[in-house]
Protein backbone atom coordinates (compact mmCIF):
# COMPACT_ATOMS: atom_id res chain seq x y z
CA UNK A 1 0.00 0.00 0.00
CA UNK A 2 2.34 2.36 0.34
CA UNK A 3 4.20 2.03 -2.67
CA UNK A 4 0.93 3.24 -4.69
CA UNK A 5 0.50 5.85 -1.88
CA UNK A 6 4.21 7.15 -2.76
CA UNK A 7 3.43 7.07 -6.62
CA UNK A 8 -0.22 8.40 -6.46
CA UNK A 9 1.09 11.18 -4.35
CA UNK A 10 3.98 11.71 -7.23
CA UNK A 11 1.57 12.10 -10.05
CA UNK A 12 -0.38 14.72 -8.18
CA UNK A 13 2.77 16.69 -7.21
CA UNK A 14 3.80 16.18 -10.75
CA UNK A 15 0.71 17.70 -12.49
CA UNK A 16 0.07 20.60 -9.95
CA UNK A 17 3.56 21.46 -10.73
CA UNK A 18 2.82 21.29 -14.47
CA UNK A 19 -0.48 23.50 -14.12
CA UNK A 20 1.69 25.89 -11.68
CA UNK A 21 -1.17 25.63 -9.27
CA UNK A 22 0.41 25.80 -5.51
CA UNK A 23 -0.49 23.32 -2.89
CA UNK A 24 -2.52 26.09 -1.18
CA UNK A 25 -4.94 26.49 -4.45
CA UNK A 26 -4.99 22.92 -4.69
CA UNK A 27 -6.10 22.48 -0.98
CA UNK A 28 -8.65 25.31 -1.57
CA UNK A 29 -10.81 23.17 -5.02
CA UNK A 30 -10.73 20.45 -2.62
CA UNK A 31 -11.69 21.77 0.16
CA UNK A 32 -8.74 20.58 2.32
CA UNK A 33 -6.04 21.15 4.40
CA UNK A 34 -2.47 22.39 2.96
CA UNK A 35 -1.25 19.35 5.39
CA UNK A 36 -3.38 17.22 4.05
CA UNK A 37 -2.56 17.78 0.73
CA UNK A 38 0.90 18.04 1.70
CA UNK A 39 0.57 14.59 2.96
CA UNK A 40 -1.04 13.19 0.14
CA UNK A 41 1.53 14.14 -2.22
CA UNK A 42 4.56 12.85 0.18
CA UNK A 43 2.66 9.39 0.03
CA UNK A 44 2.06 9.63 3.92
CA UNK A 45 -1.17 8.87 4.03
CA UNK A 46 -4.19 6.75 1.41
CA UNK A 47 -6.64 9.07 -0.84
CA UNK A 48 -10.40 7.59 -1.03
CA UNK A 49 -11.59 7.03 -4.55
CA UNK A 50 -14.12 10.05 -4.39
CA UNK A 51 -11.00 12.90 -2.96
CA UNK A 52 -8.56 11.47 -5.69
CA UNK A 53 -11.54 12.10 -8.75
CA UNK A 54 -12.17 15.43 -7.28
CA UNK A 55 -8.22 15.86 -7.52
CA UNK A 56 -8.28 14.96 -10.74
CA UNK A 57 -10.82 17.10 -11.56
CA UNK A 58 -9.18 20.05 -10.20
CA UNK A 59 -6.00 19.34 -11.69
CA UNK A 60 -7.92 18.84 -15.29
CA UNK A 61 -6.32 15.29 -15.95
CA UNK A 62 -8.21 12.27 -16.38
CA UNK A 63 -8.43 10.68 -13.22
CA UNK A 64 -6.71 7.07 -14.93
CA UNK A 65 -3.88 9.46 -14.97
CA UNK A 66 -3.30 9.87 -11.00
CA UNK A 67 -4.55 5.91 -10.67
CA UNK A 68 -2.70 4.47 -13.30
CA UNK A 69 -0.18 2.21 -10.96
CA UNK A 70 0.85 -0.86 -11.96
CA UNK A 71 3.08 -3.11 -9.28
CA UNK A 72 6.43 -3.93 -10.86
CA UNK A 73 7.22 -7.95 -11.85
CA UNK A 74 9.60 -9.13 -9.84
CA UNK A 75 12.25 -9.87 -12.63
CA UNK A 76 11.99 -14.27 -12.04
CA UNK A 77 8.35 -13.48 -12.99
CA UNK A 78 9.35 -10.86 -16.03
CA UNK A 79 7.65 -12.50 -19.56
CA UNK A 80 10.29 -14.50 -22.12
CA UNK A 81 10.65 -11.66 -24.85
CA UNK A 82 12.57 -13.85 -26.92
CA UNK A 83 16.32 -13.28 -27.42
CA UNK A 84 16.88 -9.39 -25.79
CA UNK A 85 19.75 -9.14 -24.12
CA UNK A 86 19.00 -8.31 -20.53
CA UNK A 87 21.54 -5.60 -19.89
CA UNK A 88 21.81 -2.93 -17.31
CA UNK A 89 19.53 -1.06 -19.28
CA UNK A 90 16.80 -3.46 -19.31
CA UNK A 91 14.03 -2.83 -17.22
CA UNK A 92 15.99 -0.13 -14.94
CA UNK A 93 13.07 1.51 -12.96
CA UNK A 94 14.89 5.61 -12.96
CA UNK A 95 16.90 6.37 -16.50
CA UNK A 96 19.11 10.39 -16.23
CA UNK A 97 19.05 12.22 -19.58
CA UNK A 98 20.74 14.63 -21.01
CA UNK A 99 21.68 16.64 -24.30
CA UNK A 100 22.72 20.18 -25.15
CA UNK A 101 20.83 22.96 -26.60
CA UNK A 102 22.34 25.25 -28.80
CA UNK A 103 19.65 27.02 -29.11
CA UNK A 104 20.33 28.46 -25.78
CA UNK A 105 23.50 27.50 -25.24
CA UNK A 106 22.44 25.38 -22.09
CA UNK A 107 22.67 21.42 -20.93
CA UNK A 108 19.76 20.29 -20.17
CA UNK A 109 18.75 17.10 -18.21
CA UNK A 110 15.88 15.09 -17.34
CA UNK A 111 14.45 11.52 -15.71
CA UNK A 112 12.97 9.18 -17.49
CA UNK A 113 10.84 6.67 -14.83
CA UNK A 114 9.77 3.33 -16.11
CA UNK A 115 6.36 1.49 -14.76
CA UNK A 116 4.21 -1.29 -15.72
CA UNK A 117 4.36 -4.05 -18.51
CA UNK A 118 1.67 -3.14 -20.73
CA UNK A 119 2.49 -6.02 -24.00
CA UNK A 120 5.29 -8.06 -25.21
CA UNK A 121 8.63 -5.92 -24.35
CA UNK A 122 6.28 -2.64 -24.15
CA UNK A 123 6.49 -0.70 -20.83
CA UNK A 124 4.46 2.76 -19.67
CA UNK A 125 7.10 5.35 -19.22
CA UNK A 126 7.45 8.91 -17.84
CA UNK A 127 9.82 12.08 -18.74
CA UNK A 128 10.45 15.08 -16.74
CA UNK A 129 12.63 17.67 -18.37
CA UNK A 130 14.24 20.08 -17.32
CA UNK A 131 14.21 23.40 -19.16
CA UNK A 132 15.36 26.81 -19.03
CA UNK A 133 13.46 29.58 -21.17
CA UNK A 134 15.58 32.33 -23.08
CA UNK A 135 15.18 34.95 -20.12
CA UNK A 136 16.14 32.30 -17.59
CA UNK A 137 13.35 31.37 -16.18
CA UNK A 138 13.80 27.31 -14.94
CA UNK A 139 10.53 25.15 -15.55
CA UNK A 140 9.53 20.88 -15.89
CA UNK A 141 7.72 19.76 -18.57
CA UNK A 142 6.30 16.64 -18.50
CA UNK A 143 5.37 13.48 -21.13
CA UNK A 144 3.91 10.02 -20.81
CA UNK A 145 4.63 7.42 -22.80
CA UNK A 146 5.92 3.65 -23.31
CA UNK A 147 9.31 1.90 -23.84
CA UNK A 148 9.91 -0.69 -26.46
CA UNK A 149 13.13 -3.10 -25.50
CA UNK A 150 14.54 -5.11 -28.42
CA UNK A 151 18.38 -6.62 -28.92
CA UNK A 152 20.08 -3.24 -30.39
CA UNK A 153 17.60 -0.20 -29.62
CA UNK A 154 15.60 1.07 -26.96
CA UNK A 155 12.60 3.04 -28.20
CA UNK A 156 10.94 5.65 -26.08
CA UNK A 157 8.05 7.54 -27.27
CA UNK A 158 6.28 10.14 -25.52
CA UNK A 159 3.63 12.97 -25.43
CA UNK A 160 3.66 16.31 -23.85
CA UNK A 161 0.93 16.05 -20.93
CA UNK A 162 -0.20 20.07 -21.57
CA UNK A 163 0.27 19.63 -25.19
CA UNK A 164 -0.89 16.78 -26.96
CA UNK A 165 0.66 17.43 -30.62
CA UNK A 166 4.05 17.60 -29.31
CA UNK A 167 5.22 13.91 -29.50
CA UNK A 168 9.19 13.09 -28.89
CA UNK A 169 10.94 10.04 -29.90
CA UNK A 170 14.10 9.12 -28.12
CA UNK A 171 15.99 6.38 -29.34
CA UNK A 172 18.90 4.60 -27.46
CA UNK A 173 21.45 2.28 -28.26
CA UNK A 174 20.94 -1.13 -25.76
CA UNK A 175 24.69 -1.73 -25.17
CA UNK A 176 24.68 -5.42 -24.61
CA UNK A 177 28.00 -4.94 -22.13
CA UNK A 178 27.82 -4.12 -18.58
CA UNK A 179 28.06 -0.03 -19.23
CA UNK A 180 26.27 3.24 -17.23
CA UNK A 181 25.88 4.83 -20.26
CA UNK A 182 24.38 4.97 -23.39
CA UNK A 183 24.37 7.66 -26.71
CA UNK A 184 21.10 8.16 -28.45
CA UNK A 185 19.11 10.66 -30.20
CA UNK A 186 16.07 12.90 -29.42
CA UNK A 187 13.99 13.47 -32.11
CA UNK A 188 10.35 15.36 -31.75
CA UNK A 189 8.69 19.33 -31.70
CA UNK A 190 10.30 21.75 -29.96
CA UNK A 191 8.26 23.38 -27.37
CA UNK A 192 10.10 26.61 -27.64
CA UNK A 193 8.89 27.11 -31.80
CA UNK A 194 7.43 24.07 -32.26
CA UNK A 195 9.24 23.37 -35.13
CA UNK A 196 10.86 19.90 -35.98
CA UNK A 197 14.29 19.03 -34.14
CA UNK A 198 16.83 16.50 -32.64
CA UNK A 199 19.37 16.20 -30.56
CA UNK A 200 22.21 14.40 -29.87
CA UNK A 201 21.55 12.73 -26.31
CA UNK A 202 22.81 10.76 -23.70
CA UNK A 203 21.03 8.20 -21.04
CA UNK A 204 22.47 6.53 -18.59
CA UNK A 205 21.83 5.03 -15.33
CA UNK A 206 23.72 7.20 -12.75
CA UNK A 207 23.37 11.53 -12.45
CA UNK A 208 25.77 12.97 -14.26
CA UNK A 209 27.28 16.81 -13.62
CA UNK A 210 26.76 19.41 -15.90
CA UNK A 211 29.83 20.74 -16.64
CA UNK A 212 31.99 21.26 -19.75
CA UNK A 213 33.26 17.46 -20.45
CA UNK A 214 29.30 16.53 -20.90
CA UNK A 215 29.01 19.40 -22.89
CA UNK A 216 31.44 18.45 -25.48
CA UNK A 217 30.51 14.83 -25.44
CA UNK A 218 27.06 16.10 -26.61
CA UNK A 219 28.10 18.49 -29.43
CA UNK A 220 27.53 17.18 -32.82
CA UNK A 221 31.20 17.16 -34.81
CA UNK A 222 31.84 18.95 -37.86
CA UNK A 223 32.47 15.90 -39.43
CA UNK A 224 29.46 14.06 -38.56
CA UNK A 225 27.31 16.95 -40.38
CA UNK A 226 29.77 17.04 -43.65
CA UNK A 227 28.67 13.00 -43.59
CA UNK A 228 25.26 13.47 -43.12
CA UNK A 229 24.97 16.22 -45.44
CA UNK A 230 26.39 14.03 -48.08
CA UNK A 231 23.74 11.08 -47.58
CA UNK A 232 20.98 13.44 -46.40
CA UNK A 233 20.23 11.97 -43.59
CA UNK A 234 21.14 12.02 -39.53
CA UNK A 235 22.69 9.37 -38.24
CA UNK A 236 24.46 9.35 -34.84
CA UNK A 237 27.71 6.82 -33.44
CA UNK A 238 27.71 4.50 -30.44
CA UNK A 239 31.11 6.22 -29.66
CA UNK A 240 30.45 9.76 -27.59
CA UNK A 241 32.01 11.46 -30.18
Amino acid sequence: MEEINLYIGGQIRKYRKAGRMTLQQLADAIHKSRATVCKYESGEISIDIATLYDIAQALGVPFSQLASYRPSLPVQETPAVGTIQKGPFFRAKRLYFYYYDGRYKRLKDGVIDIHGQSGPSLYEASFTLSSVTSNGRGGEFYYTGNVLYSDMLIRFTFVNQLNPLEEDLLYIFNPLQMRDDTDGLLCGISSADLMPCAFRCLVTLTPQALDEELRRRLLFSQKDLRRWAQLNMLLIGNNGV
